[in-house]
Formats: structure tokens, C-alpha cells, sequence
């Protein structure tokens, strides 16, 4: 019973420190780790499908002693990871977390940022789907990681309440001859703790309620500096808050999320980038709606099928350049995506899935998946 209380608290693949009699009787090195295999299938460009083996994911955990870990993951992304090759291995997270009271945790070094749905729980057996979903990438970056400092603290009524001081954003990394930024704007300039530029620093607020069975909703802000000091990028600051809701009742489950980020002090900047493809957006913004329905499950099918609706704009506004020079927005994009899920063993699962861009900007797929997590 211990150890089902203890694995009700995993996050992100990585188990609470749980009380102190559970700690004691369980051993200080442990391993855990996930990972993912896709098929995707563009709906316009078939010749382009691809198999890929997306995510190869260890980690480790060390017990000190009853109130201070270690927790650290490695990650291999497509595969193969060289100078002429697409893939890329990463440390997504090495921390010290130590307990200073009951309920209240103290974490220091590299880790994820409370925010979201699913940035915290990214692993292929947590979400419906092949892939993460729009939002949660190209709004919010997942998986999303900074260096720093972080404190928790947990209620007894089921409220999480957290704050940090972390490293930030770079926008001197901006490419504006790339479409990565239009893709993400965040995500084509986070640090990842990468020998990170540290002049301006980042504070985070979030809270979780959980007290209600079935019931989560939450809330998070994140802010900071993201000129670092850099010559020209003096005032530019980025801030994303988000709110998000999941209900779970009888077989049903339902998810929503809202998220908004913009970046100040872009107009200087963009006046030298004039000409480029892709200036630096002012706001952006995210929503999706999601259904899902565990009903088949009663009958002896581990099938979930789901729904997920999503609009989302990496490029909703610019800062003023003057008449005839200030870009427009770019369109805002709209997603259905269906599928299925289907839990081939416990930490196993299958994925299908189908999305349709209802804006008419192309981008439909079909994709197959394969995860696990152990």
C-alpha cells in the first residue's frame, strides 16, 4: 500500500522523496526512463513519411539520506547524434532536491518548469496522442527546463504551491533567416542550461489544486529578462503565463489550457532585422480543449479514444515599426486531432491518430506510435 501511495506522487518519471519509513525501506540507487517510437504520415506530402525513433530516455535517482536526492535524466533524441546527423543528447534534468519540512521541498539545479499540463508529465504513457500537442510545444516550449532554484510546498487539502528563481531566455539567439521562432518563438531560444547566459534571471509562480478527486486546476507565471546583456537587446523581457483544468469522472476526461507569452522591447530590434523572414513576435498565445473517454476499459479493451481541439498563434501581434513596415499577424492556426489509445501492457501503449488543420494552412498527418516508461 506504501508503495502505491508513493507512485501516486511520480512527476515527470521521477517518484517524491514520500515519507521517511518508505525512504528507509527502499534502495538509494534507482533507475527509471521512457521512450518513444512514431510513424508520421503527411496527408499532402506522403513521400515525406517518416519513422523515427523519437526519444530514448535514462534516468537515475540517489538517496542521501531520508531527505535529500539526486535526480538526473539523459536523453537521445532521433536516434543517432553527430555533426551530420539529426539527433541530439541532452541532460533534461540533474537536481538536488532535499526536504526542509513536511511538505516543503527545496530543489537546486537543472529542472522543469512548473507549467502546463504537460511539461511536468511528458512521458508517451501520460498524454493522448503521438505527439505532444501543439500548444504545449509551440506556445509552452516542452519540455521545458531551467537552472536554478525552486521551493514546494503541499497542503494537506490537496494545494501545490511553488516559486523559483531560474535562468531565462536568450534573445540573441533569434535566427531571423529560420523558421524555427515561427514554429516556437520560445522554444527557438531557451538555454537548456547550456554554458547559459546568466545577466538577466527568471522568476516562476505556480499553484495546483488536486483536493477534489477527479479534479485539477492550476495556474503559472514565468518572467524574466532575456537580453542577457547583449548589445542591442537592452529591455527585452519575456513573460508566459497559463491556466489549465483536467476533470475525470466515471469513464470520462476532460482537459483545457489556456497559455499567452510576449516578449517586450522587440521594436528596436526588429527595425535591424527588416527584411529577414521572421521577426521576433510581441504575443502569441494557445488553447486547447480535449476529450477523452476510458470507458472501453470496463469491457476488457484498454482503448481510450480522444478528441483534442487546438488553436494557437506563435505570431499574434508586433511591435509598432511605423506605417507600411510593422508585419502582420501571422494566421492563427486550428487543429482537430482524433485517435485512440491503446495500453498494450502496464508502461506500454500504442498510438494512432489522425489531425486535421481546419484553418486550411496544410499540415494534416496521420501517425502511429509506440511508447513505454518503466
Amino acid at each position: 500500500m506504501k508503495r502505491l501511495i508513493l507512485l501516486t506522487f511520480m512527476v515527470a518519471g521521477l517518484p517524491s522523496l514520500g515519507c521517511a519509513e518508505d525512504r528507509a525501506a527502499d534502495p538509494p540507487l534507482s533507475w527509471f526512463g521512457y521512450g518513444e517510437l512514431n510513424y508520421d504520415r503527411p496527408a499532402d506530402h506522403p513521400e515525406q513519411a517518416r519513422i523515427d525513433l523519437t526519444r530514448f530516455v535514462i534516468g537515475a535517482g540517489y538517496r542521501f539520506d531520508d531527505r535529500t536526492r539526486l535526480q538526473s535524466e539523459i536523453e537521445v533524441e532521433h536516434a543517432v547524434s553527430s555533426s551530420s546527423d539529426p539527433g541530439e543528447v541532452e541532460i533534461e534534468q540533474a537536481y538536488i532536491e532535499h526536504e526542509l519540512h513536511d511538505g516543503t521541498f527545496m530543489r537546486a539545479g537543472l529542472f522543469l518548469i512548473p507549467s502546463g499540463l504537460l511539461n511536468e508529465n511528458h512521458e508517451p504513457t501520460r498524454f493522448h496522442g503521438v505527439f505532444r500537442n501543439f500548444v504545449e510545444t509551440a506556445i509552452i516550449p516542452s519540455t521545458w527546463r531551467e537552472g536554478g532554484i525552486g521551493v514546494q510546498h503541499s497542503t494537506a487539502s490537496g494545494l501545490k504551491l511553488e516559486a523559483g528563481l531560474t535562468t531565462g531566455f536568450d534573445l540573441s539567439k533569434w535566427n531571423a533567416a529560420s523558421s524555427e521562432g515561427a514554429d516556437s518563438p520560445l522554444g527557438s531560444i531557451h538555454q537548456e542550461l547550456a554554458q547559459a547566459r546568466a545577466v538577466d534571471f527568471s522568476g516562476y509562480l505556480a499553484a495546483n489544486y488536486t483536493g477534489t478527486p477527479g479534479l485539477k486546476l492550476g495556474a503559472s507565471l514565468f518572467t524574466g529578462g532575456a537580453g542577457q546583456g547583449q548589445p542591442g537587446f537592452a529591455g527585452a523581457k519575456i513573460t508566459l503565463w497559463e491556466g489549465h483544468m483536467r476533470w475525470e469522472v466515471q469513464s470520462f476526461e476532460l482537459s483545457a489550457l489556456y497559455a499567452r507569452g510576449q516578449i517586450s522591447g522587440t521594436a528596436p530590434i526588429n527595425e535591424r532585422l527588416l527584411g529577414s523572414a521572421t521577426l521576433i513576435p510581441a504575443s502569441f498565445y494557445g488553447a486547447y480543449l480535449e476529450a477523452a473517454w476510458r470507458g472501453l476499459a470496463a469491457r476488457a479493451l484498454p482503448l481510450t479514444p480522444f478528441l483534442r481541439y487546438e488553436r494557437f498563434d506563435t505570431a499574434a501581434s508586433y511591435a509598432d515599426l511605423g506605417p507600411g513596415l510593422t508585419p502582420a499577424a501571422r494566421p492563427e492556426r486550428r487543429a482537430l486531432t482524433m485517435g485512440v489509445d491503446w495500453q498494450w501492457a502496464r508502461g506500454v501503449i500504442v498510438k494512432a491518430d489522425y489531425v486535421d488543420f481546419t484553418d486550411g494552412g496544410g499540415g494534416d498527418r496521420l501517425a502511429v506510435g509506440l511508447g513505454y516508461e518503466f
